[in-house]
């Protein structure tokens, strides 16, 4: 599933293909736990935040948020515990790259983890991995126990007085809990539903402690970028999108998978080239970019859009996950969209009413045109729920409902008007 690629040296899948790669006897011989072991005995705290905010790091579970610039929010001399989550709730339909990151290099995110909080100054982290990840919670809890084993965790880390202990905290697969204050709630054990920001959880966090929440992509770029420096991990990437990121490409492509490219990547040297093509030499369709809540791309916004925050931005969807969804022109858009909008109606946590009532509305009348039933008026009505519910809740779901389906409407209007003409002109006939 994970592949390696030509394009720059990898950072996060230098050990994916080796053999028992999930073992620390094979981390340790690659050099697993130095760059823990030099940060814990003979650098400050604040040094190992300075590189990360340097290096440029973003967050990448899809917000992009600086990840030293996160961690500077944290207050200072604080008098309560500081947590670290790494957040590996993942459930953006069409990602699946943290869950190679667990499967098959756990210690790479142990080690960042014990890292990062070192930098942070907290002794207590969770995982909280997506419920329906049985293997990678198992791989991960042998892992840590490893790890404890050989002194890399627990009161003494690598001999020091550094204490710092993980735990693996498994959901119960509802997507909402990707979202970080509602995975906080979810460890409270309380009803997953998000916070109203502000505080924001890096003042007032898990069990009221000042609390970073990191994605799993971004815990394990951390051991590299301490090791090898800032300006190391800036040779690759854009001025404002720096690094290394992976992308996981599934749908209508010849060799889909997990590639790690560095950012600014062209996406049709990535689906062209890296991929081997659309599948079965069919015609492009549309790509959706960086997860199933991201506007599609047509085949001409294609062309000339790099895979990075700011281009994709520009092009008018977002990187997001780094999900590459490619579709060719067989799929059916209204059906796609029909599938996504009942996802995200059944996934809507209930909390805030726009995205209660608004989603499970446009699901219904989403399906109503992909069975042929649809009626004159409603994408406009589609179009104005979708008004309705953007940027008017706690939370980024609704948002994640409305982007890519007042994409799809705007870019294949067509094939939605055309359900409905065939309905009236079934009806012209029986009359």
């Amino acid at each position: 599933m994970a592949e390696k690629s030509e394009y720059c040296e990898h950072i996060l899948l230098s050990r994916v293909d080796l053999e028992n790669s999930t073992s620390i006897d094979v981390y340790l011989k690659s050099g697993g736990y130095e760059t823990l072991k030099k940060t814990v005995s003979g650098r400050q705290p604040q040094e190992i935040v300075d590189v990360v905010r340097e290096s440029g790091l973003r967050g990448r579970g899809g917000a992009g948020f600086p990840a030293g610039v996160k961690w500077g929010f944290l207050p200072k001399d604080s008098k309560l515990p500081i947590y670290l989550i790494g957040n590996a709730d993942e459930g953006e339909p069409g990602t699946f790259k943290d869950r190679v990151l667990i499967e098959k290099d756990p210690h790479q995110l142990i080690e960042g983890m014990a890292i990062t909080a070192f930098a942070i100054k907290c002794h207590t982290a969770y995982i909280y991995i997506r419920g329906e990840f049985a293997k990678g919670a198992k791989i991960l809890n042998k892992a840590i126990d490893e790890a404890y084993e050989k002194g890399f965790l627990g009161d003494k880390v690598c001999g020091t007085d550094f204490k710092f202990d993980i735990y693996v905290h498994r959901g119960a697969g509802a997507y909402v809990c990707g979202e970080e204050t509602a995975l906080i709630e979810s460890i409270e054990g309380k009803k997953g539903q998000p916070r109203l920001k502000p505080p924001f959880p890096a003042n007032v966090g898990v069990f009221q402690g000042p609390t970073i929440v990191n994605n799993v992509e971004t815990l394990s770029s951390v051991p590299w970028i301490v090791k090898n420096g800032a300006e190391a991990y800036r040779k690759y990437g854009t001025e404002k999108s720096a690094g290394t990121k992976l992308f996981c490409v599934s749908g209508h492509v010849e060799k889909p998978g997990v590639y790690e490219l560095p950012l600014g990547f062209p996406l049709m040297q990535l689906v062209n080239e890296v991929c081997g093509g659309v599948k079965d030499g069919k015609k492009l369709k549309g790509v959706i970019p960086g997860g199933s809540s991201t506007p599609i791309l047509t085949p001409e916004e294609c062309e000339n859009v790099n895979l990075d925050y700011e281009s994709l931005m520009e092009a008018g969807s977002m990187l997001g996950s780094g999900a590459v969804i490619v579709l060719d022109e067989t799929v059916d858009i209204v059906r796609v969209a029909a599938r996504l909008g009942k996802f995200y109606s059944h996934e809507s946590c209930g909390q805030c009413t726009p995205c209660r009532e608004g989603s499970g509305y446009i699901s219904g009348l989403l399906q109503r045109l992909n069975e042929g039933k649809g009626e004159e008026g409603d994408l406009e009505l589609i179009e104005s729920l979708c008004d309705n519910m953007a940027g008017k809740t706690v939370c980024p779901l609704a948002d994640a409902m409305v982007m890519p389906v007042k994409g799809f409407l705007k870019k294949f209007r067509s094939e939605f008007e055309a359900r409905i003409r065939k309905k009236a002109y079934q009806k012209a006939d029986k009359g």
